[in-house]
C-alpha cells in the first residue's frame, strides 16, 4: 500500500463514523431517500455514494481498488465540506446530517 493510499485509508476511516450495518439500515429509510441532488429524479448521489461506501466497509484492505481509493478521497472532501456548514441548533432531524449519513457520517456519534 503507498503513502497515498495509507493516508486516504487513514482520512476515510476518521471521516466515515458508521459501520457498513448502520449505513446499510440507514440507506433503508425514508429520511436516506428524501435527501441530495437526484439525477433525472432516480437516486440522489449521497445515497449511491452510501452503497459504494458500505462495499468499502465490508473489503479486506488489501482487496481495495484505485476505484475504491477515489471514492474514499470524494467521501473525505465531501463530509469536511459539508460538516463545515453545520446549521444552529438541533441537528437530529435535519437534511444536513441527513446527507451526512448518507455518506457514512452521523455527526450525532
Amino acid at each position: 500500500m503507498s503513502d497515498d493510499q495509507e493516508k486516504t485509508k487513514k482520512d476515510f476511516d476518521e471521516a466515515v463514523t458508521m459501520t457498513a450495518s448502520e449505513l446499510k439500515k440507514w440507506l433503508d429509510t425514508d429520511e436516506s431517500k428524501s435527501v441530495g441532488q437526484k439525477k433525472d429524479g432516480g437516486e440522489s448521489t449521497g445515497h449511491e455514494s452510501g452503497r459504494h461506501i458500505v462495499r468499502i466497509l465490508e473489503k479486506k484492505k488489501a482487496d481495495l481498488t484505485d476505484d475504491d481509493y477515489a471514492h474514499m478521497r470524494k467521501v473525505v472532501g465531501y463530509i469536511k465540506r459539508h460538516s463545515a456548514q453545520k446549521p444552529k441548533g438541533d441537528i437530529t432531524d435535519t437534511d444536513w446530517r441527513y446527507s451526512l449519513m448518507n455518506w457514512g457520517n452521523d455527526p450525532k456519534k
